[in-house]
């Protein structure tokens, strides 16, 4: 089976501060870089670092060249990813002391993907491939019903929560890949196996990836539930944790291995991405996780 994101890509704006700006307040930042993201992106690169070829599409502006040249280093396929003369989807993203990240979100050319130039990349790919996605990009409902129409198994990482998403059709995702907040936004619940009972009360097929911060991540399906620690990390910089997971949890996937197995490859590689500074250049080879693990 192949593996298609359309998902968004993004010039990362990170600001080291020694606290997130509260309101009405203004404060130096302690350092400045760029990187390339975006959860597209990024969890393209950790598909493509865990040992798989991952077709990317999505739209990036005049000023995202870059980007895909990091794709292509990264080992991804970008002969579906569109250029146009807008502004490149980005972010601007504070880090504290502590590790932890706020972000805001400039959408730019990610909201250029129309209907037409996603059927010209599903046209591509058939029945059993897998379909990642993400809510950075445009049309997300057509994306969630061409995927579906045409049978392939989509992995959907419902970030940024949004009115849409709690109101989406989700029968025919195969993997839901969230976060508790998300979980709570989409559920109205709180603790995670109350969030974990409303998604399979509604969807009973659906494969669900909560993941837990520190505490690490359940999965659950109609027939199983497993619990994966977190691997122990120092933490410097979370940003592209949740992608780095997903995108080896996928790859897994596609080896056949069991659902026990991808959380265990998908958490050791997430917490090494902690570890270092940036999104997709923190994301490691799949012979350091095995090493690591």
């Amino acid at each position: 089976m192949r593996i298609l994101n359309f998902g968004s890509l993004n010039i990362d704006k990170v600001y080291k501060v020694p606290h997130f700006v509260r309101p009405g307040e203004t404060i130096s930042s302690l350092g400045y870089q760029c990187f390339p993201g975006g959860k597209g992106l990024n969890q393209s690169v950790a598909a493509a670092k865990a040992g798989h070829m991952v077709c990317h599409a999505g739209t990036i502006g005049a000023d995202g060249s870059f980007l895909e040249e990091v794709l292509s280093a990264g080992g991804v396929d970008t002969r579906y990813v569109r250029k146009t003369e807008g502004i490149t989807g980005h972010a601007l993203i504070q880090v504290s002391e502590a590790g932890e990240n706020s972000i805001i979100l400039f959408p730019g050319s990610n909201y250029e993907n129309d209907q037409d130039y996603i059927d010209e990349v599903l046209s591509k790919f058939s029945q059993g491939d897998i379909l990642m996605l993400q809510n950075e990009v445009s049309n997300p409902d057509y994306l969630l019903q061409k995927g579906k129409e045409k049978g392939m198994r989509i992995m959907l990482n419902p970030s940024p929560m949004d009115d849409f998403l709690r109101q989406a059709d989700l029968s025919g995702v195969t993997w839901l890949m969230l976060n508790e907040t998300e979980g709570k936004e989409m559920t109205g619940e709180e603790a995670p196996g109350r969030i974990l009972d409303w998604l399979l009360r509604c969807y009973p097929n659906l494969q669900v990836i909560l993941t837990l911060g520190g505490d690490g991540a359940v999965y659950r399906s109609k027939d199983e539930e497993i619990s994966q620690p977190c691997y122990p990390a120092e933490v410097v910089d979370t940003t592209a944790a949740g992608d780095t997971f997903t995108g080896y949890f996928v790859a897994a996937m596609v080896e056949g291995k069991s659902a026990q197995e991808a959380l265990r490859l998908a958490a050791c590689a997430a917490a090494i991405t902690v570890s270092k500074e940036g999104a997709s250049v923190s994301i490691p080879q799949r012979s350091v996780v095995e090493d690591r693990m």
